[in-house]
């Protein structure tokens, strides 16, 4: 993210979340599954800060987005959309009868990186994983944002593990065999791990995931509000297969252009099979902060759910390129232009919930 049907799940469980620390979590055999196992649901959340989002027609176009992609996962699986209940009204008249309203308190809409992270064990079942969202490095207010995932998990029940790290889900990719890629821009970094060395932080990411290896490229620092998620770049597509989205050529003026190149040359060094896509050229929006990733895309029961352009050629190209690496899902383009403005797309706007 650059700066520039319906089922009720609120009776899994009762009670507090019990807090339990990530050492404790490795030792219960959490792991976190692949975006691509089955759900029970997918969680979103609602955009309503105007400290975030000052002007009122842009968050109306916003979470006119927000309401088109839950409209469309609610097709294939059942949605939870979290809110505050000042909210539900208004929210209410943009939705589908198959979406669920949870009155949790939001400020912005990015439940990949605020929302609850889900781990499941073998005995089936499933626990939250805190990676103490801060806004990014306290770059966006999340007086509500930061407390979501606790949240979830005392309405739920559910176990809240600490990670020991702070961060966001978008920082990371994982193929749920043991293998997580990420950028260090977006971990080692002192607004959001001080003191801590890359090493200490990949173990501790690696335990809280139930993973066994990790994959590093350097990242961008300081250019955007995530300091160059990896999920704009390059997604897992099945165990050791990821897709990435890459330029024409690299352009030596533009840092996350030598980054991407940069990212593809250390996956492909460390024996990643790589699927590459190419970035649109003719978008809708020009400004050089828009994002534009046909690979932040959410794959969900039946479907990938994916953005699209208004580049006839490359959304095309993009949308061939997905059906081949998911021939069993349907393709789903949406315009999700507004979401690209403010420096995201449809996978950061999205969270699931896997089965058990």
């Amino acid at each position: 993210m650059r700066m520039t049907r319906r089922q009720t799940l609120g009776a899994i469980g009762a009670g507090l979340a019990a807090g339990i620390t990530q050492a404790a979590a490795q030792s219960a055999g959490w792991v976190m599954p692949a975006e691509e196992a089955r759900h029970e649901a997918t969680f979103m959340q609602w955009p309503v800060s105007r400290e975030v989002h000052p002007d009122r027609y842009f968050l109306g176009q916003l979470q006119g987005t927000i309401a088109e992609i839950a409209n469309t996962i609610a097709e294939f699986e059942p949605v939870i959309l979290l809110m505050p209940p000042e909210a539900v009204a208004g929210a209410g008249r943009r939705l589908s009868g198959d979406i669920e309203i949870w009155e949790i308190p939001t400020e912005d809409l990015w439940a990949r990186d605020s929302g609850p992270v889900f781990l499941t064990n073998g005995a089936g079942e499933r626990a939250v994983l805190s990676f103490n969202f801060n806004g990014w490095g306290g770059k966006q207010i999340h007086t509500n944002d930061g407390r979501i995932a606790a949240r979830v998990a005392e309405r739920m029940g559910l176990p809240l593990i600490d990670s020991g790290v702070v961060g966001e889900a978008g920082g990371l990719e994982q193929d749920g065999a043991g293998l997580v890629i990420a950028h260090e821009s977006s971990w080692v970094i002192d607004n959001r791990n001080p003191g801590l060395s890359r090493d200490q932080i990949e173990a501790r990411i690696l335990a809280s995931l139930g993973a066994e290896r990790m994959v590093w490229a350097p990242g961008v620092e300081g250019l955007d509000i995530t300091d160059y998620h990896i999920d704009a770049l390059a997604r897992f597509v099945a165990p050791g297969h990821a897709i990435i989205q890459l330029p024409e050529a690299v352009d030596p003026n533009e840092p996350f252009s030598v980054s991407a190149f940069e990212t593809r040359d250390i996956l492909r060094a460390a024996d990643l099979h790589l699927t590459e896509i190419a970035d649109p050229w003719d978008t809708r929006i020009t400004n050089d902060d828009f994002v534009a990733s046909y690979v932040n895309y959410y794959v969900c029961n039946g479907a990938v759910i994916a953005a699209q352009f208004g580049d006839r050629a490359a959304d095309l190209a993009a949308r061939d390129t997905l059906q081949s690496l998911y021939p069993n899902r349907e393709i789903v383009m949406l315009n999700v232009d507004p979401l690209g403005e403010v420096g995201g797309g449809i996978h950061c706007a999205t969270q699931q919930l896997p089965a058990v």
